[in-house]
């Protein structure tokens, strides 16, 4: 392929798609990332295919990625000739006969389902989509394709710009050129540590060497994030893309993709536009006719934490055991194979083409003096709009939570916010209207990470959380450096103790104490931050530290040790329902007298508690420890 013949594809890849959507069938798309499918898409697209079919109705039906509504799947977005596309949330199998015989038949909206239309109009009164709450403040530019376009159909990317990018990289600019680019986009690494991109590229770029490597790390090993994955399986193209330019700019002929494999849709996905792409000529030998060859292979990890870790993840692709090294030399030096090697994550390269053809300004007219341009989080916990989020850097926690996540669902309190998954910090109430960039984040020691943001409310106990991320940290660590194989272990059994009522006062001070320690003596990036979740629930919510050591009570009733249940006599029915679900037979009583709970026996399992009748409510968890008589 060449220039010319890139534009003839061009032109092929715009007219199918606007035969698409100017064909006189109705055009419905059905969300079938891993989010929707976990709630039904993938059964809710077979009906809608067996019903048109039954019913000889004659549509365009598409699968596409993740539109980010994790909330709202399975998702299903119907437009029909000459109108704007509505999309609808929680379509279920018994839906989709009405959205059949209603929206497409009758012309009826279905209003009822409907999230919001996809194009300028409203439908009366279905606003736009990007105007409802949980859209109007986000700023989608990495996520621009994500739930409009077939992932698996190289024509719907290059219809949308596709490729365009790297057809100016390479006849129209010089590697110099494009690291001077991207420096002034401000662009940085979005895997955790914010290093400047264009400078880690001039550092790979004239690092000496005839074999260099570019590397995609998509091993996300953050409990709850999801990013980097539904970016692969929604806009895969826009990842390799990124890395094509990166090879070209840097001298490499070979780049890895590293991803977990439990990421099977992920894989499939890419593995399904890395051969289109060659198909294409966008990789293999000369492409676009030009001297530059470059081929992309997948890895697929085996779910190790600490492969996130750049140096840990080269030595995984190399065959050996995934464990960090010393720094320098640093991996643009001698990296993969002792080669000089790049390596950034997906949502970095994902953002370069954009940036090539739009320019660093674009890039760089939004966000802060620092931190430009947008961030991608992975939305999740206690909030009523759980999602993938794009906004700009710099916005606040507050409009996270409450204008984009909806706020706390029940009518429950916010108590914190974790960000940068288990390395990261839990962040209080009062700094709700922080802005979140790299330097804000740090500074109120958590990080950005590569996205995760958990929401925790009233009844999160922070000691607690703070002992479940330490004890993911601990069994993930690769145990190579004492301050982290030992340090987290000592931490760990001092918060196990805390949780357990077996706490002493001079335990905070030595978690602070081995915290800091273990920051500055571990050998790698995922060490060095495993103490933020413990020293900023102690910085933020030391009184909690305070409750379960020197009142031996856990005030969000959530340490088994430390809390009880008991009944009250003026309440108890004697409806003999907590007696028959107790495992432990620890409740006594006949029909219509009251029932007793023996402390000694009780497990503390809540069984009695969720099942007492709401219109009776004589079950109470007690924060702190009750005597055998309930007292």
């Amino acid at each position: 392929m060449n220039k010319l013949s890139f534009e003839k594809l061009k032109r092929k890849a715009e007219e199918e798609w606007n035969t698409l959507l100017q064909s006189k069938k109705p055009l419905i798309t059905v969300g079938t990332a891993t989010c929707g499918r976990s709630a039904g898409a993938l059964e809710v697209l077979e009906m809608f295919q067996q019903e048109l079919k039954n019913r000889n109705i004659e549509c365009s039906i598409i699968e596409v990625g993740c539109m980010g509504l994790c909330y709202a799947e399975p998702m299903v977005t119907i437009e029909k000739p000459g109108r704007p596309g509505i999309c609808y949330g929680d379509i279920t199998v018994e839906r989709v006969s009405e959205l059949i015989e209603k929206c497409i038949l009758q012309d009826d909206p279905l209003s009822k389902y409907a999230l919001g239309t996809t194009g300028d109009e409203h439908i009366l009164g279905i606003p736009r989509l990007f105007e409802t709450p949980m859209l109007k403040s986000q700023e989608r530019r990495l996520l621009r394709n994500c739930g409009f376009i077939d992932p698996t159909n190289i024509n719907h990317y290059i219809a949308h710009g596709g490729y365009r990018a790297l057809k100016r990289a390479l006849f129209e600019m010089l590697p110099e050129d494009i690291i001077d680019e991207v420096k002034r986009s401000g662009l940085r690494g979005r895997g955790g540590a914010g290093f400047p991109t264009g400078r880690k590229w001039e550092f790979c770029r004239k690092a000496p060497g005839d074999v260099k490597y570019v590397i995609c790390n998509a091993d996300e090993g953050d409990p709850g994030a999801f990013m980097d994955r539904s970016i692969l399986e929604a806009d895969p193209h826009a990842v390799l893309e990124g890395m094509i330019i990166a090879a070209y700019t840097t001298g490499a002929k070979k780049g890895y993709i590293y991803v977990r494999a439990e990421y099977p849709l992920a894989v499939k996905r890419l593995q399904i536009a890395i051969e289109q792409a060659r198909e294409k000529g966008f990789l293999g030998k000369n492409i676009l006719g030009s001297d530059f060859s470059f081929d992309i292979e997948i890895f697929q990890g085996a779910g190790a934490f600490v492969c996130g870790e750049e140096t840990a993840l080269m030595a995984s692709i190399e065959g050996k055991r995934g464990m960090p090294r010393h720094r320098p030399p640093f991996p643009a030096q001698s990296g993969l194979w002792g080669k000089p090697t790049l390596i950034n994550n997906v949502k970095t390269y994902a953002y370069v083409p954009q940036i090539i053809v739009r320019g660093a300004e674009w890039f760089s007219s939004i966000g802060t003096k620092n931190s430009k341009g947008t961030a991608v989080f992975a939305l999740t916990g206690k909030v009523a709009n759980c999602g993938l989020i794009e906004v700009p850097m710099g916005i606040s926690l507050r409009e996270i939570t409450y204008g984009i996540g909806g706020g706390i669902p029940d009518g429950k309190e916010f108590k914190a916010v974790q960000t940068g998954g288990p390395s990261g910090g839990c962040l209080p109430a009062a700094l709700l209207d922080s802005p979140v960039d790299f330097e804000s984040l740090t500074a109120a020691g958590s990080i950005m990470g590569s996205g995760g943001m958990v929401v925790m409310d009233e009844d999160t106990c922070m000691v607690d959380i703070a002992r479940y991320f330490l004890d993911f940290t601990r069994k993930e660590s690769c145990g190579e450096c004492v301050p982290c194989r030992l340090g987290t272990k000592q931490m760990l059994d001092i918060l196990e103790d805390i949780t357990q009522g077996k706490g002493k006062p001079e335990d905070i001070d030595l978690l602070v104490e081995l915290g800091e320690a273990v920051k500055l003596g571990s050998l790698c990036g995922l060490g060095q931050t495993a103490p933020n979740p413990v020293l900023t629930t102690i910085r933020y919510f030391r009184k909690e530290y305070e409750a379960h050591i020197n009142e031996k009570r856990c005030p969000a009733k959530v340490c088994k040790a430390l809390i009880s249940y008991r009944i009250w006599p003026d309440k108890c029915k004697g409806c003999m329902l907590c007696l028959k679900v107790c495992p432990a037979e620890a409740i006594t009583g006949e029909r219509k007298q009251v029932h007793v709970i023996d402390q000694s026996k009780c497990t503390k399992c809540g069984m009695c508690f969720e099942r007492c009748p709401p219109k009776f409510s004589a079950i109470e968890c007690v924060s702190g420890q009750l005597t055998d008589r309930g007292e």
